[in-house]
């Protein structure tokens, strides 16, 4: 059985994909913070974005099996047969605390590249096409290798400096500040100029901006 909150096709945001056409899958629930308002102060992350808890939002529910939640997730691309290799993201909350070999199949069955955006704190199946982690507050990472690492940035207990010698082939920077939808509030314009100097300084970083947000889109 898997839960998902929410699942939808958009464009990728963020990251070295950023502008991809992609199904998002969400799954619900996380380990690094209940979802709940009034948890957020005491949460290994407290500046999460998105809702993860329960399975009500557009196109979610509860799956019965791998199959069933493959399927579902490839009627909201599309084209069936069209150009373009179908693509899905899973994400959360913490999608590695659901997803598991037989999920990662069904996906290719159903013809998905599969990608991952995870915490990294969880181990992962095999076969997945796409990894990016993004490390949060003092947690230990036991993904410390992949495609890509995603770190918003400053975090006190998360610094660049304990990641840059990780086997990723890509290193990004996401501002806090817009991150935590805090942008336009005050803070929000030296968060982005902190992490634009970082990047000049730390040329092994790129800057990751949502571009989702800023154009309206999911």
């Amino acid at each position: 059985m898997y839960s998902i909150k929410e699942a939808f096709y958009s464009l990728q945001g963020e990251g070295a994909h950023s502008g991809r056409p992609a199904v998002f899958c969400r799954f619900s629930g996380c380990n690094l913070w209940s979802g709940r308002e009034r948890d957020r102060a005491g949460a290994v992350c407290d500046f999460c974005d998105t809702a993860f808890v329960g399975s009500d939002g557009q196109n979610g529910g509860k799956f019965r099996d791998a199959d069933q939640l493959a399927r579902h997730l490839r009627s909201l691309w599309p084209t069936l047969n069209g150009p373009g290799i179908p693509y899905v993201i899973l994400t959360g909350g913490e999608p590695a605390l659901q997803l598991d070999p037989a999920l990662v199949d069904a996906l290719h069955t159903q013809g998905f590249e599969v990608a991952i955006e995870t915490n990294g704190t969880r181990p992962l199946p095999q076969g997945i096409d796409w990894v990016c982690v993004s490390p949060k507050g003092n947690t230990e990472l036991v993904v410390t290798e992949g495609d890509e690492l995603k770190l918003v940035y400053p975090q006190p207990q998360a610094l660049p400096g304990r990641f840059d010698k990780m086997k990723f082939s890509h290193f990004y920077l996401q501002p806090m500040a817009s991150v935590a939808g805090l942008a336009g509030q005050p803070g929000d314009e030296t968060a982005l100029r902190s992490t634009i100097d970082y990047c000049l300084q730390h040329p092994q970083w790129r800057l990751s901006l949502q571009t989702h947000k800023m154009i309206g889109i999911e």
